[in-house]
């Protein structure tokens, strides 16, 4: 539809609405059935541009954006940074019962066997962290990171665990923390969105659009995916034979019946619409150059390790530091393929997961390094990690050893990092056993993370609500607790 039908489209949609509500019984009740569910005009207050700031910081931040590194279907600890001498020892003997009693596991049937770790390991930085052979690059930053070894999450499903560990919950429906965020503290440019998308890989994350989606929030704070192949942003440019001058006056017009609809109906999503005519507009001047990486210098191309014009984690991971530059609140990244069961070459500890490591190392060591060069780490955290780790033991599906050797789900424990922010440097939080399968000190629930990160952003996790269906909701519901031990 071509936006001046589209603004004709509205003006009859209005007027035919005017009518309805003006004239139908049954259109003032579904009116009143809508203030019942939260979309009264009281909350009208609550939508703002993105660009604004609702006021939420509670006490003084150490950190301004956030640069998520999700390495989507779980990466395995055993095989990167939680060594395991014993589990070395133990390999290829049949699996205790101790570990399979009451336990839940998405693929192993009966007894497997032990898989000691599949890369060899040594100890890097002045912190002597454990690095495995993996990691090569990622080995000379160890020294700028906080390793979160006891990570632990409810869920051993993909969706579920993705949901729980954006949104606070493992069901459809709540917002991402990035759309928290955005709604909390607005972002620092209004010319570009607060929180951004980026994937690389075969497939979107398991739980799909919902990890990045605003929920109950308005829309306006969602998400925006943004592609290194092609227009940045799908649909932004104009049509061809649509001067700007003209965009800018169709833009007014649509927006004008808007403000119309809502001063009758109170509907909060109808200024959500309005901000987003009026964010996409400036986009198509701003997106185009924050996400040209062809004006990054040769030795930044090496440094990373990008292509341009190609769609890569690396071409990502320079884009989230060109994003954070320009004042994008959030930036979340998603490479797809570490699920590494073994039931394929895909999937293989291995194989694809090898593959998988050799496509970010480089450029995550790069984000680092880049990052503090110019002074923006002390002021941005970086998180990477997965929505759970991996199994001690090989994974036997249907009861019998897959094809290739890989691990099945555990969200027992398992590690993520965090650096920049106000974070300490070069340290380590958190233990598991002798063989990695439970944390026995330091534990940290997904709920602890995400209201950690909100203090460092000056956010007080229990205080950034917003009201629906009859209650205030949270991103971290009625739980979670700050590391303050991991704090600088």
């Amino acid at each position: 539809m071509s936006i001046q039908k589209e603004a004709t489209h509205k003006r009859l949609e209005y007027i035919t609405r005017r009518h309805f509500l003006r004239n139908c019984t049954s259109g003032l009740g579904a009116m009143a059935l809508g203030s019942l569910a939260g979309c009264a005009s009281g909350n009208e207050e609550l939508v703002q541009d993105a660009s604004q700031v609702l006021g939420a910081s509670h006490f003084p931040a150490r950190a301004k954006n956030v640069i998520f590194l999700h390495m989507a279907g779980g990466p395995s600890q055993h095989e990167l940074f939680d060594y395991k001498p014993t589990l070395a020892k133990l390999h290829g003997q049949s699996c205790p019962p101790s570990l399979l009693e009451g336990k839940r596991f998405a693929f192993i049937k009966g007894v497997p066997k032990m898989l000691g770790p599949q890369a060899a390991f040594e100890q890097h930085g002045d912190s002597g962290a454990w690095v495995s052979e993996r990691f090569p690059h990622f080995s000379k930053v160890v020294d700028e990171v906080t390793f979160l070894k006891a990570m632990h999450t409810d869920e051993f499903n993909h969706a579920p665990a993705q949901l729980l560990l954006y949104t606070g919950s493992g069901r459809l429906g709540r917002p991402s923390i990035g759309s928290w965020i955005c709604y909390g503290l607005g972002s620092e440019n209004e010319n570009l969105p607060g929180f951004v998308v980026l994937v690389s890989g075969a497939n979107e994350p398991s739980a799909g659009k919902s990890v990045w989606g605003s929920g109950f929030l308005p829309s306006v704070y969602q998400g925006v995916q943004c592609r290194t192949e092609g227009d940045p942003v799908l649909y932004l440019s104009d049509p061809d034979g649509m001067p700007r001058d003209v965009r800018r006056q169709s833009i007014e017009a649509i927006n004008k019946i808007n403000k119309l609809q809502h001063e009758e109906v109170g509907d909060p999503e109808i200024m959500s619409r309005i901000a987003q005519y009026e964010l996409a507009f400036r986009m198509q001047m701003s997106v185009p150059d924050a996400m040209d990486i062809t004006q990054e210098p040769d030795y930044i191309h090496h440094m990373y390790g990008t292509e341009p014009g190609a769609s890569s984690f690396a071409n990502n991971a320079l884009l989230a530091r060109r994003l954070v530059e320009r004042g994008v609140r959030f930036v979340q990244l998603f490479h797809w393929g570490w699920d590494a069961h073994g039931a394929s070459s895909g999937e293989g500890l291995l194989d694809g997961f090898v593959k998988r490591c050799q496509e970010t190392d480089q450029a995550v060591a790069a984000l680092l390094s880049d990052l503090k060069q110019r002074g923006l780490l002390e002021s941005t955290l970086v998180v990477w990690g997965g929505e759970f780790g991996r199994t001690p033991m090989l994974e036997n599906r249907n009861g019998s050893d897959n094809a290739y050797i890989g691990r099945d789900h555990q969200g027992e424990a398992f590690t993520m990092w965090v650096a920049g922010g106000g974070l300490k440097q070069g340290y380590t939080h958190g233990e598991t056993d002798e063989i990695g399968a439970r944390g026995i000190s330091g534990r940290v629930h997904i709920h602890d993370l995400q209201a950690t990160l909100l203090h460092q952003l000056g956010i007080n996790h229990e205080r950034l609500t917003y009201p629906f269906q009859g209650r205030d909701f949270r991103l971290t519901d009625v739980h979670g607790e700050v590391v303050s031990s991991i704090i600088a």
